[in-house]
């Protein structure tokens, strides 16, 4: 019985230290894109690339929605504000969709982690995945959640941390691009 706890100690101590070594990688791409003087962005700048897999293993491209707004957002499943805008976010995404695109990234999480969130909060919307944070050292990151507004020319037109509370404010950030 000893053996089993032990054994189960360490498993939990090396899934512990996995998780966390997850999180310093997200961390240090972050770290590392504002140390060199980039500063974080801003409206009116060219939105950087966005591309990879969502959980169904379906490609998204930022470049494939040039012409229309999109709301891109970041997130991670450990970040308490960016739980509490999902339901936000899905509900504004089911009833007005067709006036944008979204990109939800999650930053740092592993596919099977996001696809459990996905079913345990009823979320509807397609998540690019992030494991490694390279979206989101483009985009220069400090902290999460973070939405930007990218107009039909590719170009930001809303950049913000922090979380949405209120559909209002999502669609305030695509009146921005009318």
């Amino acid at each position: 019985m000893r053996a089993g706890a032990s054994n189960r100690g360490r498993a939990t101590a090396i899934i512990a230290l996995l998780a966390l070594a997850a999180v310093l990688a997200v961390a240090w791409q972050v770290f590392r894109s504002d140390s060199a003087g980039k500063g974080g962005l801003a409206a009116g700048m060219k939105a950087p690339a966005i591309e990879g897999f969502d959980t169904s293993g379906d490609r998204i491209d930022l470049l494939d929605y040039r012409g229309q707004p999109v709301i891109v957002n970041f997130w991670a499943s450990w970040c308490g504000p960016c739980v509490k805008e999902m339901p936000l976010l899905d509900e504004v995404y089911r009833s007005a969709s067709g006036r944008f695109k979204l990109i939800s990234v999650n930053v740092g999480d592993t596919k099977g982690t996001v696809n459990e969130f996905l079913t345990e909060h009823g979320i509807s919307f397609p998540v690019l995945i992030d494991a490694a944070g390279k979206a989101a050292g483009r985009y220069r990151l400090s902290a999460l959640p973070a939405t930007f507004a990218i107009d039909a020319e590719g170009r930001i037109s809303h950049a913000g941390l922090g979380q949405i509370t209120e559909a209002d404010q999502l669609y305030a950030f695509l009146q921005t691009n009318d």
